[in-house]
């Protein structure tokens, strides 16, 4: 029986079928970012007609970082390939399959907004997601937890003592201090 431990997520990329069970009816492969798009153009050539998901994930300890994951579809055959693309680190960037798929165009966008990779070639690759003025890239597994912007910033101080207003009824007996409060307010004298 093979083991069922995962190996440490360092060195090169890891073969994701040493990591999960086969699929039946998907087959996984590797591909380098040089060969990603005549890859792709090839499997669509060849029936592929259906890209039904891209994404990307984040493994910091090991090289490449980054996998960028094609899932697409042969509707004849009723195939599925899965292709991971390992993408380095420094210049993250791959080029464009919008010009394949059309569906490809927001999914890039995501990945480039949520982990920093760029797709070359894509036609507006810009944020789809975060604000414009978002800094970084929130996905990534080394991003701080309350965002840059604000891990520069003393965090808020808590709710204390001194931050409650004087003359607040103990918890429990709120609802009949306010009620007191309007009956007060009211003129009315509270005793019915």
């Amino acid at each position: 029986m093979p083991s069922t431990q995962t190996p440490p997520l360092t060195g090169t990329a890891i073969d994701p079928t040493a990591l999960r069970p086969p699929i039946d009816d998907a087959a996984i492969e590797r591909i380098e970012p040089a060969n990603i798009h005549a890859r792709l153009a090839e499997l669509k050539r060849d029936g592929f007609t259906m890209l039904l998901d891209l994404g990307a994930v984040d493994y910091p300890q090991r090289k490449p970082r980054f996998d960028v994951v094609y899932h697409l579809l042969n509707l004849r055959e009723t195939k599925r390939v899965r292709l991971l693309c390992g993408v380095p680190d420094g210049d993250p960037k791959l080029p464009t399959a919008t010009d394949l798929w059309k569906s490809a165009d927001w999914a890039e966008r995501e990945i480039f907004d949520l982990f920093g990779i760029r797709f070359d070639g894509h036609p507006d690759l810009r944020r789809i997601q975060m604000p414009n003025d978002w800094e970084g890239y929130p996905l990534r597994k080394d991003y701080p937890l309350r965002g840059p912007a604000r891990e520069r910033s003393p965090r808020p101080a808590f709710a204390l003592k001194s931050n409650v207003q004087a003359g607040t009824p103990p918890s429990g007996r709120t609802l009949e201090a306010l009620q007191q409060q309007i009956a007060k307010i009211r003129g009315e004298d509270g005793s019915k």
